[in-house]
């Protein structure tokens, strides 16, 4: 049986399943549609976050982005997991015991203010279609390669299928096909890891493996330090960029983790409010899983890519011909990515080889012209295709690779959906519902939802045409603005009493356009190539990358909200009391269900 049709066995396998789930689950009523009827245990919470989590960012792209960077890009680690620890401990349980749908819905109400309410969906909606592109992005990757078409056609089957299941199953019909998912993604994650580290360690735990010894007896990280910097790219373990940037790209993770609306929304489907601190440990538990794991895909990938480049032992050996290229089996995954469009390769000096090395730094720029060398042959390689590739790298078994097809499309599409269904619940319950047309039916409002989220997808579908970045880093800029705009107000209205509805509004508004005006200025207006007026290379603010600026966003929202508080009239006291009874302890077992 040939690796297409294995492909094609695994993923369709998968998606009849998601799509029976969706099917069986079908939403019937709105608290099915935006909680699930609140009836979700913990731990199938737990899970069922997790697979809303670990996205196309988390399962595709991540990994590629630390193997070609290293220790600098363990970032996205500490800052995801590290926002989930706020999430547990800060907003999960009072948001729950409060006992509304959405989060637009607990702004509105605290702040008791419409308008409020309406900036809380824009800043929601901005957030979440930048997140979906990213996962958009990913999904193109993943049907391109194992379908065997372009990465464009990919993404607009991917768009497709999430369509079918997403639209019609509401959060009651996600909750579970993301428990599916979730199993399906782990699995497929950690048995290629497992695989590549016993091949490389003999350890059969990747973590461990990392910081283990090759065949040779020299430890991993050591000989990979030794390949990449022979290659002229920075060291692997060492800390190469501005540590000012680096913290604040870690706290840009943290807090727009625990102001993500679609992570959030997860906490409202629980029965009570100790459920939704035990769901935010189960998920930390799930996720764990794979980020323990994720360091360990990144090095033992690139290590196997630099191998496969230089198959005779580093520069001195030659680098790999382009015959072999052509007719050894081991490099038949280049032809297939290259198909693609995201793998590429030139014999630019027309001797027969390819040489992979960095022809930016100095140094190997003198080895090149003295050997010859016009530049790095490898002319392309996105990173966003590591994880995926990985099994064809290392040579594993064809049913180890459909298994990874499936996860990567699992990834990617579990997260799409909850993106989705926040956007959706944002625009039917509190835009459509709670501002524009009280009287709605219930009818009517599932419609609205629906229709919202179809919209949506074809948003999100033309913008991941064209994305900002890898898909991590497109997903780093939606944290940016969940962290500038969400999480301050989640904060102000949980634990002070103080801020009243002009600051929070003030605050959120703040916060949202001077992170996006930032991002625009470096990505490019409305993420349109060519329209930018500075880089992450070359950031305006010193070595503020536009990653990065959520924190400064946050910052700049406390502060507006705190100082138009101070000028303006204080919260009415029967505001100032359901603060209180919301952070009180007290009835915790008995949260509201409206």
């Amino acid at each position: 049986m040939d690796q297409f049709t294995i492909n094609l066995l695994f993923v369709g396998a998968s998606f009849a399943l998601y799509i029976g789930i969706a099917i069986w689950a079908r939403a019937g009523s709105t608290s099915e549609f935006y909680a699930a009827g609140r009836g979700v245990h913990p731990v199938t919470n737990g899970m069922a976050t997790a697979a809303d989590w670990m996205s196309a960012a988390s399962f595709i792209s991540m990994a590629g982005l630390i193997a070609f960077t290293g220790y600098d890009n363990s970032t996205f680690l500490m800052g995801w997991t590290g926002g989930y620890v706020l999430l547990a401990l800060l907003l999960a349980p009072y948001l729950r015991k409060f006992g509304k749908y959405t989060v637009s819905e607990f702004i509105g109400d605290r702040f008791y203010s419409q308008t409020a309410r309406v900036v809380a969906v824009i800043c929601l909606i901005v957030a979440s279609v930048t997140y979906v592109i990213g996962q958009m992005t990913g999904v193109g990757v993943a049907f391109g390669r194992f379908l065997e078409v372009s990465n464009t056609s990919g993404l607009l089957i991917g768009a497709c299928v999430v369509f079918a299941y997403a639209v019609f199953g509401g959060m009651k019909g996600v909750t579970y096909t993301q428990v599916a998912q979730y199993c399906v993604l782990i699995t497929a994650y950690t048995i290629p890891a497992i695989f590549i580290s016993l091949q490389l360690t003999g350890t059969p735990v990747p973590a461990l493996g990392l910081f283990g010894d090759t065949a040779s007896g020299e430890p991993l990280l050591t000989k990979l330090d030794a390949i990449v910097t022979e290659l002229g790219f920075a060291e692997y373990t060492a800390h190469h960029s501005n540590t000012l940037n680096m913290v604040l790209f870690t706290l840009s993770l943290m807090i727009g983790t625990a102001g993500l609306p679609h992570v959030i929304m997860r906490f409202f489907t629980v029965p009570k409010v100790s459920d939704a601190r035990w769901s935010a440990g189960w998920t930390l538990v799930f996720i764990a899983l794979l980020y323990l794991t994720a360091p360990a895909v990144g090095a033992m990938a690139r290590l196997n890519i630099t191998d496969m480049m230089w198959p005779n032992g580093g520069i001195d050996g030659g680098a790999v011909s382009v015959e072999a290229i052509d007719t050894d089996p081991r490099y038949d995954w280049m032809q297939t990515w290259q198909k693609t469009g995201l793998l590429d390769w030139e014999d630019k000096n027309g001797d027969g080889k390819i040489q992979y090395y960095n022809d930016k730094s100095e140094a190997m720029t003198a080895i090149a012209e003295e050997k010859g060398w016009v530049g790095n042959e490898l002319t392309k390689f996105n990173r966003d295709i590591l994880v995926l590739a990985n099994p064809e790298i290392a040579n594993l078994p064809g049913w180890v690779i459909g298994l990874v097809a499936a996860g990567g499309l699992a990834a990617a599409l579990s997260t799409a959906a909850g993106l989705l269904l926040a956007i959706s619940s944002a625009v039917s319950h509190d835009l459509v519902k709670g501002a524009i047309n009280p009287n709605i039916s219930e009818k009517g409002e599932l419609l609205a939802a629906r229709i919202a989220m179809a919209v949506a997808i074809l948003v999100a579908t033309y913008l991941g045409l064209n994305p900002p970045g890898f898909a991590a880093q497109t997903v780093a800029l939606a944290f940016g603005l969940a962290a500038a705009s969400i999480f301050p107000a989640l904060m102000m209205g949980i634990f002070s009493t103080r801020i009243n509805n002009t600051g929070a509004v003030a605050g959120m508004l703040a916060g949202l356009v001077v992170t996006l005006v930032y991002i625009f200025l470096h990505k490019g207006w409305l993420f349109i190539p060519g329209t930018n007026s500075f880089t992450d290379a070359d950031p305006l603010l010193g070595p503020i990358k536009s990653t990065s600026f959520g924190a400064i966003g946050a910052m700049i929202n406390f502060a507006v909200a705190y100082v138009v508080a101070g000028m303006t009239k204080e919260t009415p006291q029967e505001i100032k009391d359901l603060v209180e009874s919301v952070r009180i302890p007290r009835g915790a077992g008995a949260a509201q269900n409206k």
